[in-house]
């Protein structure tokens, strides 16, 4: 890949994981999909958060899970008309590619200042997958002839911690929405089953992702002094507040031209109807995303935490949304 070099020389001792090759055979996808869904430590006993264990366990899961599938050759099926057109016309592409470089680059950065081996290699991997991500994407644009606007240059952040932090509880947001959004897609039939099925593997790696970030965060805030366990919160506060700002806001963006864009950041919740012909009410696709967030966590060890901030402040709203509430 073409940001392995820049993993390497940001991260001493990180290896790119080996790839099956090019033509795998179907038993070989077949075993990989399954065996990135499904992980049960064989440690007897709870994994305290903070502990040896639960750092060592929680990294070994996102080795054991990773999936060796190759964006390369990913099979993009032909588009009718009507589908190409709704794949057109989803205002997510530039950002989308845009966000997985600057994940690579936030979480690469963050890796580099991590003492500890096992948790050093699983957020390098975490920020190669983010790479590979940002493949899909290219190649995905490409096939379909997609308008991006240039890319600006990714900025080494000054504070990769607080990066970190922000790249981390922004995938746990936005998975949360992505998961029911593809389900609204894959049962609305207005795509391929060929196409979902391409995206599928990406799906669950999202999964993987903030998985380990949750436990990243309980290990990490365990293995602070009381001091430095106050500024941690802080910082974790301020991501939040900086967050649910930047979700009722539109992002604005330059371009590698100087020309600014915008893009809505929150299309992860509104963006239902983009890919469904049905109308699709707020109750249903909450519940939706409670459901596919359950579904796609439920193959993983239960005594690993899972991010729990939206699903709790969802099943509060659903408490008191009707359930043919369509605002």
């Amino acid at each position: 890949m073409n940001d392995t070099f820049d993993l390497e020389r940001l991260i001493p001792g990180f290896i790119a994981p080996a790839l099956p090759p090019s033509r795998a055979d179907r038993a070989t996808i077949t075993a990989a999909e399954h065996g990135t869904r499904q992980w049960t430590s064989n440690v007897a006993g709870p994994l305290k958060p903070g502990s040896d264990v639960h750092r060592r366990e929680m990294c070994r899961m996102f080795r054991e899970t990773f999936n060796p599938y190759r964006p390369s050759v990913l099979d993009w099926p032909t588009l009718e008309p009507d589908a190409l057109q709704r794949i057109v016309s989803l205002p997510i592409w530039d950002i989308a590619v845009q966000t997985e470089g600057r994940a690579r680059l936030r979480m690469a950065a963050y890796a580099a200042t991590i003492d500890e081996p096992d948790m050093r290699h699983a957020l390098a991997l975490n920020a190669w997958e983010e790479s590979r991500h940002k493949e899909v994407l290219s190649r995905m644009v490409s096939a379909y002839q997609i308008a991006l606007a240039s890319e600006p240059p990714d900025v080494y952040p000054k504070d990769v911690e607080w990066a970190y932090l922000v790249t981390g509880y922004s995938e746990c947001i936005d998975s949360f929405f992505a998961f029911g959004l593809f389900e609204v897609a894959r049962r609305s039939g207005l795509f391929p089953p060929e196409l979902i099925d391409t995206f599928e593997p990406v799906m669950q790696e999202e999964c993987r992702h903030i998985l380990l970030f949750a436990n990243w965060v309980a290990w990490h805030r365990v293995r602070l002094s009381w001091w430095q366990r106050i500024r941690f919160e802080l910082k974790v506060a301020a991501v939040w507040a900086f967050l649910g700002w930047e979700r009722v806001s539109l992002a604005r963006t330059l371009d590698a031209d100087g020309n600014e864009h915008r893009h809505d950041n929150n299309f992860t919740v509104n963006g239902a109807q983009a890919v469904s012909a049905a109308e699709t009410s707020v109750h249903e696709l909450m519940t939706l995303c409670l459901e596919e967030n359950n579904r796609r966590f439920s193959g993983y060890d239960q005594r690993l935490l899972r991010p729990e901030t939206m699903p709790k402040l969802v099943r509060f709203a659903l408490r008191f949304m009707r359930a043919d509430n369509r605002r």
